[in-house]
C-alpha cells in the first residue's frame, strides 16, 4: 500500500527508532508510548490486519511470537511481565491498516486491554 506509513517505514521512507530487523519483519519502539517499554513489531510483507494472515503465514507470526518473547527478555520486561497486543478494525482499536503487535511493559498495567 503506498500510503501505509509502516510500509514506508519499512522501505527507509520515514525513519524509525529500530530495535531490531531480519528478512521478514521490523521492530521499532513506538513514538506514542503507552509504557516505558513499547515496541512495535510488523511484518514486511503488508497485511491489513492478523484477519489476512492465512495457515501459509503461520511460520511467520509465530516468528514475530517469538521475537516478541526475546526483545521482552532483552528489554527486562518479561520477568514482571509484559503484553502481547494486536489490534484488528476499528473497533478493536486498530489505527493503522497494517498488521503488528505491541509489546508493552515496565509498569503496571491495567487489567483492561488498551
Amino acid at each position: 500500500m503506498q500510503d501505509c506509513i509502516f510500509c514506508k517505514i519499512v522501505k527507509g521512507e520515514v525513519p524509525c527508532d529500530k530495535v531490531h530487523e531480519d528478512e521478514d519483519i521490523l521492530v521499532f519502539r513506538d513514538i506514542n508510548p503507552q509504557a516505558p517499554v513499547h515496541l512495535l513489531i510488523i511484518p514486511k510483507k503488508h497485511y491489513n490486519s492478523i484477519v489476512d494472515m492465512t495457515e501459509t503465514d503461520a511460520a511467520l507470526a509465530g516468528h514475530m511470537v517469538n521475537t516478541a518473547a526475546r526483545l521482552a527478555v532483552a528489554s527486562g520486561v518479561a520477568g514482571k511481565g509484559f503484553r502481547l497486543v494486536t489490534n484488528s478494525g476499528s473497533e478493536g482499536g486498530q489505527t493503522v491498516p497494517h498488521m503488528h503487535f505491541h509489546v508493552l511493559g515496565g509498569r503496571q498495567l491495567s487489567g483492561e486491554l488498551g
